[in-house]
Order: C-alpha cells, then sequence, then structure tokens
C-alpha cells in the first residue's frame, strides 16, 4: 500500500524541467484511483539533493509567455499532489530549494536530515515563489515567519526547520544518504493498518476545515464522518474489536 516516486533527474539537481512536471503529473494522476495506494512517499534517487526548484537552465531558453505557461504547469502539478485523497511524505535528505521546497510544502508530512537544506530563495532571481510557496509556506509555519524567510531567501537546515515547524521530524543523516526516507517508512507503515476510507475522509476533513471558520469547520466534520458509518470497513473494524484480533480492511 505504499507508493514511492522518486525523483531521479542527477545531472541536473532534479530540477523540474517541462518533461520532469509532466511525468510527475502522470504518475500522481494515476494515483489519484488506485485504491491500493495507502500513503504515498516522495523522495529523490539523486545523494545529496532533494530538488533544486526550477530548471533555470531551461527557463533561460524560454520566451516570456513559455514562462508563465511553465510556472502554471508546476503550480497545478503541485496542486494535484497536494490533493491526492491519501496520506503523503516527503522524505528530504539533501538540499529542498525554491520549487523543491513547494513540492514538499504540498505534502502533509515532511521529514528531513539534520544536514538537509530548505528554503523559498526566488527573491534572489527578483522573482517570488510561484508553485503555492506565498500561500503554504505561511500556513504551515506562520504569517510573520514565512514573510522574514520569503523576504530573506534564508536557507534553514534540518534542525532549525523542526524548531518553526516547517518539518514534523528530523533524522540525523546515515552513510547511505536516505535517513529521511527510511523514518517517511516507518511513518507510513503506521499508517498502513488504519481504515483506508477513514483516512481518505480525515484528510479530506482537515483540509477544507482549515479553510473556513471553526463552526463550518465542524459541519464538514460531520458530513465527512458520516461518510464512514455506511462503510464495510466501520463493520470490519467493530468485528475485529470485540474478536480482539487486527481488522482485515479492504478500502470500502
Amino acid at each position: 500500500g505504499i507508493v514511492v516516486l522518486g525523483l531521479n533527474r542527477s545531472h541536473a539537481k532534479n530540477a523540474l524541467s517541462k518533461n520532469l512536471l509532466k511525468m510527475m503529473s502522470k504518475a500522481v494522476d494515476a494515483l489519484k484511483s488506485d485504491k491500493k495506494v495507502r500513503t504515498v512517499i516522495f523522495r529523490s534517487e539523486v545523494p545529496g539533493i532533494f530538488c533544486a526548484g526550477a530548471d533555470l537552465k531551461e527557463r533561460a531558453k524560454m520566451h516570456s509567455s513559455e514562462v508563465s505557461s511553465f510556472v502554471s504547469k508546476a503550480r497545478a502539478t503541485i496542486n494535484e499532489m497536494a490533493n491526492l485523497p491519501v496520506p503523503t511524505i516527503a522524505a528530504i535528505d539533501g538540499a529542498a530549494l525554491g520549487g523543491g521546497l513547494e513540492l514538499a510544502l504540498a505534502c502533509d508530512i515532511r521529514v528531513a536530515a539534520s544536514s538537509a537544506k530548505m528554503g523559498l530563495v526566488e527573491t534572489k532571481l527578483a522573482i517570488i515563489p510561484g508553485a503555492g510557496g506565498t500561500q503554504r509556506l505561511p500556513r504551515t509555519i506562520g504569517v510573520s515567519l514565512a514573510k522574514e524567510l520569503i523576504f530573506s531567501a534564508r536557507i534553514v537546515d534540518g534542525k532549525e526547520a523542526k524548531s518553526i515547524g516547517l518539518i514534523s521530524h528530523v533524522v540525523e543523516q546515515n552513510e547511505a544518504g536516505d535517513a529521511a526516507y527510511r523514518r517517511a517508512l516507518a511513518l507510513a507503515r503506521e499508517f498502513l493498518p488504519q481504515g483506508p476510507v477513514a483516512m481518505r475522509v480525515a484528510k479530506l476533513a482537515i483540509n477544507q476545515g482549515m479553510e473556513v471558520d471553526l463552526v463550518t469547520g465542524l459541519a464538514i466534520e460531520e458530513a465527512c464522518y458520516a461518510q464512514t458509518i455506511p462503510t464495510k470497513d466501520r463493520i470490519e473494524g467493530l468485528l475485529a474489536f470485540k474478536e480482539k484480533r487486527p481488522p482485515r480492511y479492504k478500502g470500502e
């Protein structure tokens, strides 16, 4: 039930090109309706890097009209990731800069090695984050601190990222260079035994509820809770509890 999507564009430090975005979008689209998928982990197959952001060499060759189209495609692809119905985890074992951090911010949970570097550095290039960074970073760490990081283009390591709430877990890097990925796998395995329908609906309730006032949010929770009542999984969960055995959920 755990799907791992690995970025592997080593010669360009996993920079987001037109082709890479197209491949990511296709992969995410295939996962949307696959009921066997329980958790998705985004990681890098390239040592020392998660994603360096947009491919600036490719962008330099684009016409101005192409740049707008490219940024829109990046924003749309990252939104598709954020809207996956199952839990998503970003395993950051190396640098996640610009669009790379925006990609990680679209995940439900972020895990990073202490040596990893993270930052929205676009203002150095006289532009701003254009794939969700100005919206997701303040929602993650608070408005004032997000402004500070974006205004300064500051890069933080894993420990500082944990202290400001940018990531959920920080781990010391190992010899293989995949400590964050291993921690992400452990988290994903914690999610696996839970009811699949409940996981999907819980994510929906949280995501929608965070954008509205509490009263409206509670109404969203009530509506989402109602979706779990008639499921076969709920009946199986109660039966398993009664019989003191692990439930055998089928996502129904």
